[in-house]
């Protein structure tokens, strides 16, 4: 019996197009909000009452006066538009702690915050970020970010381990800084460190004392540099991610 490719393709037609009615971008969104939602829960259980008590405390002032002063129409409107601000903004805030909670005391938890920087160059001032430029066995590792701030060594570990190691770090990006500011920061829990949270607000608090152009020519120079020779032993650990949630199958 003959075949009809055709007509197959024509049977086939509606199932294709009840799947396209279905937006990957918008369950992409629904999935990313409720494992965000998830990351907060488990992070502080308390959160979400917040962030959904805040919301309707906000649109219970304003319609309440709204009803006093006869500006319902007015203000009833504006009060659901500020809810939801206001709710929106507490739960990005609460979020980003609950997935700074995630990395933090990983290998690479430093990195990743600083990658995260890294592809916003015209907001943050750009950040190029090198991983790992030294470490040791024991897991204490030295970051290197480039900014408009100068060369950013950024240790994390304990502060014992990291000292060796960001001190030769300085002597090696001596030989070609040619005045560039190198500033240290350690994060971690020790006593002079900084919490993983703070790394991001850290830096964007310094000083942008070059411009654009200088820090292209430092980036390059530093890639000519030879690599350091304090490589630590065994497998070096990649540079931790901020947990983002799976995309959606499209079928």
């Amino acid at each position: 019996m003959a075949k009809f490719p055709g007509r197959r393709a024509k049977a086939q037609a509606p199932s294709k197009t009840a799947n396209d009615t279905t937006d990957p971008a918008s369950m992409g969104r629904i999935k990313q909000i409720r494992m965000l939602a998830g990351f907060i829960r488990k992070n502080d259980p308390k959160a979400l009452p917040i962030v959904i008590g805040s919301g309707a405390a906000v649109l219970v002032v304003f319609v309440l006066v709204g009803l006093l002063t006869s500006l319902g129409p007015l203000l009833i409107p504006l009060g659901i538009l500020l809810g939801l601000l206001t709710s929106m903004l507490l739960f990005g805030r609460y979020g980003q702690s609950a997935q700074y909670a995630a990395i933090a005391g990983q290998p690479g938890a430093a990195a990743a915050v600083v990658q995260s920087l890294e592809s916003k160059r015209g907001i943050r001032g750009g950040w190029t970020i090198t991983p790992a430029v030294a470490g040791n066995r024991n897991m204490d590792i030295v970051h290197r970010a480039v900014g408009r701030p100068g060369i950013v060594l950024i240790g994390e570990g304990s502060p014992n381990g990291l000292a060796p190691l960001i001190i030769a770090e300085k002597r090696r990006m001596s030989r070609i800084k040619y005045d560039v500011p190198i500033t240290e920061i350690q994060v971690g829990d020790h006593k002079g460190q900084i919490p993983i949270r703070d790394l991001e607000r850290t830096l964007m608090r310094m000083p942008r004392t070059l411009k654009p152009g200088a820090v292209r020519e430092l980036n390059s120079r530093l890639k000519a540099l030879p690599p350091s020779l304090q490589a630590p032993r065994g497998p070096m650990p990649r540079p931790g991610r901020m947990p983002k949630p799976p995309r959606p199958k499209v079928r």
